[in-house]
């Protein structure tokens, strides 16, 4: 299997609690005005990974809080986030998803590949597009005050959003 990231950052604090591996996946078709990662957005940029490859390059560390996926949209390649998912979870680390679409807007995409296994594995996600008419910087890992950190376990098992404590 191929990932196409743009990028990897093996020491974030500002993606999620903690020290975080985040992986930018490539492609996004939201285009958010603003975007701190337009150069993200080419579906055919970045560069392309055999995943055991990727896998191989991470430093997990007992210092290692968990893993940030973000983009791009990750959900372009929920295939590929799925199966790295399953190994950041194997490892007992927490994994925060970022995405544009709106928890809605997930709910009515899971029989697309990868999606629901994703959505699953996930701890929190926060999602929404970013609006650069609501940028708010006072806000815990988010840009925008129309995006929302959820439980994505919790919101999944109530059948409605369950907002992560710090939102």
């Amino acid at each position: 299997m191929i990932v196409r990231i743009a990028g990897i950052n093996h020491e974030s604090v500002t993606d999620g609690p903690g020290l975080r591996t985040v992986i930018f996946f490539q492609g996004c078709h939201h285009a958010c005005p603003g975007c701190h990662n337009p150069q993200t957005w080419d579906a055919a940029g970045g560069e392309e990974v055999a995943l055991n490859d990727l896998i191989r390059c991470f430093r997990i560390t007992p210092l290692l809080s968990g893993f940030t996926f973000s983009g791009g949209e990750p959900f372009l390649q929920a295939e590929t986030a799925a199966y790295i998912a399953e190994y950041v979870k194997s490892k007992g680390l927490n994994l925060w998803v970022y995405t544009g679409h709106t928890w809605e807007q997930l709910m009515t995409r899971l029989i697309e590949p990868g999606f629901q296994d994703l959505i699953h594995l996930a701890d929190v996600i926060v999602e929404g597009p970013y609006q650069q008419e609501l940028r708010d910087l006072s806000l815990p890992y988010r840009g925008s005050s129309n995006q929302r950190i959820l439980l994505a376990k919790a919101s999944l098992r109530q059948k409605r959003v369950v907002l992560w404590g710090k939102s």
